[in-house]
């Protein structure tokens, strides 16, 4: 009898192994998804560039690569990531260094304002700056600094990418060095100062070598954004005649189309060896990035003494000068009849908005579009995340951590490479079903859906770090299923966790442009890549009130997350102290 029981015991083992919501199921349905998503197509984007014609054929690396169009495009590629990297390091930690150490007043509101740039999508910020030091800027007129008439505007230039592309990225720096300034022991600089030793040297001999992974992994991200960032490279470079691959990708397929695809898979490849190159190389210079030392991580403190109100005088002028002038010119612009004229009672009008919100329908449907397409990447992400971090954290086998892998790498690679890569494996009709998803907004949710999964499955992680997996043994030994467990004791507990995924997803897609630029069509336009058409097409002050729109809803997204913060596990939202 009891033979017959152990026999039935391990046959109703073995079916819930195997029915539909067993972990076994979940994790291939999971494997599935993200081979299709994300290992699939980066597979077919590596075969078009090597074999375009069916069979391997090196020589067109040699002979494309050779070219002096992709080398003079390739050099400044790498100058304007390694400098814009050099001057984010600066900026950034400069301003970390300033808000983990010191008692500088205000510093909510501070952090909001210099972390504000990096939720702007790039195309708009790039906008904003060449109103501001244009010939015809109205708040140069205002202050009497116009530049000559006719002059073309400085930052069409390699160094307008660069200084751009540095105060955009100063805040990933500043996030990550202030992230390890957190974990910094304190033991250590309060034991070298009573040693006598002055400020200057605690930081150059104590602090900056123990962040030192930190500045490196902050380096890493501004590389990757630098090389990569289609929104500033294209509104500058393209004008400035300063070529670019991203750019050079985007305008050899709009000139040639899909005929293009196979150079430009080769020159996608370029992108993202570059890309990777810069993140090894900086992991390698960063050392460890788990710095142990001995002592207790407490807060550090180093009153500025007499300089406290010089500094804080600094801060703000530096935030005035690089965020209040350009939104402000950018504000002006759009709420005058013409570009150029100068702000006032006769010249004010709201046209603009107008037309923006009511007078043009691409716009309006690249709004509707935008936002569709954001709310379903978020839902997917997060449920899925939350499937994907259980296995992440708690069954680290060699197929989950291949899993792993992949989402980073999607995320890490540029997503013009990301968007070439979506065109190349869903060009063709689907099996089976026979259908096509290019040109159709599907494709864009794919290739958002690759692209974003782990910006939302780091926080998610982070929320499985501090559940007990106690809980979860305990359930499963009174029988409960893996989707009961889930539902019922795990996801409430790492939902808020799960959520601060879904609100930087919701930041980052809705507006964004480097993914979808490749794309849109006619018919399935998205709100990002309109300014980039708007200016092109000479409207630049519907351009502008488009910008001040897309501002205004990043703003109101990012203060009702601040509402909620109370709710949200401690530095999951990158603006909060």
């Amino acid at each position: 009898m009891s033979v017959m029981r152990e026999i039935q015991r391990r046959t109703v083992a073995a079916r819930r192994r195997f029915w539909p919501g067993s972990e076994k199921v979940v994790l291939w349905g999971l494997t599935l998804l993200i081979g299709i998503l994300s290992v699939a197509p980066l597979a077919r984007l590596v075969w078009a560039a090597v074999a375009p014609e069916g069979m391997p054929d090196l020589s067109r690396f040699s002979h494309l690569l050779g070219t002096r169009r992709v080398l003079t495009a390739t050099l400044n590629t790498l100058s304007i990531a390694i400098v814009s990297t050099l001057l984010a390091i600066l900026l950034g930690t400069v301003a970390a260094l300033l808000i983990a150490l010191t008692n500088l007043r205000g510093k909510q509101a501070w952090v909001f304002t210099f972390i504000l740039p990096l939720m702007i999508p790039p195309q708009v910020t790039a906008l904003a700056w060449v109103q501001a030091l244009s010939p015809s800027s109205p708040v140069l007129q205002f202050f009497g600094l116009s530049l000559p008439p006719g002059s073309p505007s400085p930052l069409y230039s390699m160094s307008g990418i660069i200084i751009l592309l540095g105060l955009h990225n100063a805040p990933l720096v500043f996030l990550m060095v202030r992230a390890g300034l957190r974990r910094l022991p304190a033991d250590l600089v309060e034991a070298a100062r009573a040693g006598g030793a002055q400020p200057w040297r605690v930081l150059l001999t104590i602090i900056l070598p123990l962040v030192r992974p930190a500045i490196f992994a902050g380096a890493a991200l501004s590389f990757v954004t630098a090389a990569g960032n289609f929104g500033i490279q294209a509104m500058l470079g393209i004008p400035g005649r300063v070529p670019t691959l991203i750019t050079l990708v985007y305008q050899q397929l709009n000139s040639i189309g899909a005929s293009a695809l196979a150079d430009m898979a080769v020159l996608s490849l370029l992108i993202a060896a570059i890309t990777l190159a810069g993140l090894m190389l900086s992991r390698w210079l960063g050392g460890r990035q788990d710095v142990r030392v001995t002592g207790t991580p407490r807060s550090l403190h180093q009153p500025l003494g007499r300089w406290r109100l010089p500094v804080e005088i600094t801060v703000w002028l530096w935030m005035v000068l690089t965020l209040l002038l350009p939104l402000s010119a950018l504000l002006t612009t759009s709420l005058t009849q013409g570009f150029g004229q100068e702000l006032t009672f006769n010249s004010l009008t709201l046209s603009h908005y107008a037309n923006a919100l009511f007078g043009y329908p691409a716009i309006r449907q690249a709004f509707f579009t935008s936002l569709g397409l954001t709310l379903l990447t978020a839902v997917i992400l997060t449920v899925t995340s939350l499937f994907l971090a259980y296995f992440l954290s708690w069954q680290r086998t060699r197929l989950v951590r291949v899993l792993q892998l992949s989402t980073e790498l999607a995320y890490a690679l540029p997503g013009i490479v990301t968007g070439i890569a979506a065109i190349l494996f869903f060009l063709k009709p689907l099996p089976l079903i026979h259908v096509s998803l290019y040109g159709t907004v599907w494709i864009i949710l794919a290739a958002y859906l690759s692209n974003f999964m782990a910006l939302v499955l780091r926080p998610t992680m982070a929320g499985f770090a501090q559940i007990e997996r106690s809980l979860d043994e305990a359930a499963q030994i009174f029988g409960a299923g893996f989707l009961r467990r889930m539902r019922d004791i795990l996801m409430p507990l790492a939902a808020p966790s799960a959520m601060a995924g879904t609100i930087l997803v919701f930041l980052t897609a809705l507006n964004e442009i480097q993914v979808s630029i490749l794309l849109v069509t006619s018919g399935t336009q998205t709100l990002g890549p309109m300014i980039v058409f708007l200016d092109e097409g000479g409207s630049s002050t519907l351009a502008a009130a488009v910008g001040c729109l897309m501002i205004g809803v990043v703003l109101i997204l990012m203060l009702l997350a601040s509402l909620f913060s109370r709710r949200l596990p401690e530095g999951v939202l990158p603006w909060q102290v």
